[in-house]
């Protein structure tokens, strides 16, 4: 069979580790990226849009995991894009950046998450993103766009400047295109040089108002950094929005684990390493490792992605997954290192 005729009739993307190769890069602002992969196996990319991907990637022979959403529309299955900010400091997006391209391969594992639009249907959609937090929108809003939906949106993107504005012609284009999809573009400041009409300063009440008077009467959506989602989560309660209605997704680092006392008994093995360590009470098998110079993958940290998953050999765990492990991997003895907390003494496979 040749590659063409193989590529009719690919197979379906399932939750995994998956090989992925880049095939185009658009800089979308001056830190901005945007990356579209193919699989290096025929395959359609069976997502829900607002989901997100981790990126395992080696770097200075460091293996590396990153979670990031896939901005792209499922409706375009035979490709998935991630957005990337370039971090200040930041090892992987920094790399991707300068060293990755198209022609180069990396492992995706994925998808996962479960803020997206599908379980959630609504005839009113309020899109409300900050900076970077655009991209999980902007998967929802292609795909509200491409399959014709029908439901009455509105998408509220605040950024710094408007040279900072993400997929700003793309939106625009959207917006002109689509008599149910309202566009409102909010900037911190004008830049220098930058011509600027539209909104200036940081979404309000008010500001919201002109923009969406029906708010509390649509599903919102929000992403973006934790003090906007703070400031939306205020605005909302302030005017009596129901909370039920409102969704939002953000990565939340595992909390330090307390130190463990010496009649702490419970004690974790790392059997490849041979490193035992004790652990103190609410401690999960990802921090206990960390703490014992264990190296476990970790992306998400909530039970999310599945990036964490390590083969437990012997004794019991309390596990919060969140949709990132199957009954079978369950059953075979595998768990979530960064969401296990063990109930007695634990064998662990690394």
């Amino acid at each position: 069979m040749t590659t063409f005729a193989q590529s009719l009739a690919p197979r379906a993307w399932s939750p995994g580790r998956h090989a992925v190769r880049c095939v185009g890069t658009v800089q979308e602002t001056q830190d901005v990226r945007t990356f579209c992969f193919v699989a290096e196996q025929p395959c359609l990319f069976l997502f829900k849009p607002g989901q997100f991907v981790t990126l395992e990637l080696v770097i200075d022979g460091e293996t590396l995991m990153r979670s990031y959403t896939i901005s792209s529309s499922p409706t375009l299955p035979t490709t998935f894009s991630v957005t990337i900010k370039r971090v200040p400091g930041g090892k992987v997006s920094n790399w991707l950046h300068d060293q990755f391209g198209a022609g180069q391969g990396l492992i995706v594992h994925g998808p996962a998450g479960r803020f997206h639009l599908t379980q959630r249907p609504a005839d009113k959609v309020l899109l409300l993103s900050g900076g970077v937090g655009i991209t999980p929108l902007m998967s929802m809003a292609r795909w509200l766009c491409d399959t014709h939906s029908g439901a009455d949106t509105v998408f509220v993107h605040s950024a710094r400047t408007p040279g900072d504005i993400i997929y700003h012609r793309e939106l625009r284009h959207m917006a002109a295109r689509n008599p149910a999809f309202q566009l409102h573009l909010v900037c911190e400041r004008q830049g220098s040089g930058e011509a600027w009409a539209g909104y200036r300063g940081y979404l309000g009440r008010a500001m919201l108002e002109l923009m969406a008077a029906d708010f509390l009467d649509r599903e919102i959506f929000c992403c973006g950094p934790a003090p906007y989602m703070a400031a939306v989560r205020h605005l909302l309660d302030e005017a009596g929005f129901d909370r039920r209605r409102y969704h939002e997704e953000a990565f939340v680092p595992l909390a330090e684990a307390p130190q463990p006392t010496t009649e702490q008994a419970h004690v974790v093995h790392f059997a490849r390493s041979d490193k035992r360590i004790r652990i103190a009470p609410g401690e999960t098998v990802h921090a206990a490792a960390g703490r014992a110079g264990v190296a476990l993958p970790k992306a998400c940290g909530m039970g999310i992605c599945g990036t964490c998953r390590v083969l437990k050999q012997a004794g019991e765990v309390r596990i919060a997954a969140n949709g990132g492990i199957s009954e079978e991997e369950l059953a075979e003895g595998y768990i979530l290192s960064c969401c296990s907390e063990p109930l007695g003494d634990v064998v662990i496979d690394a």
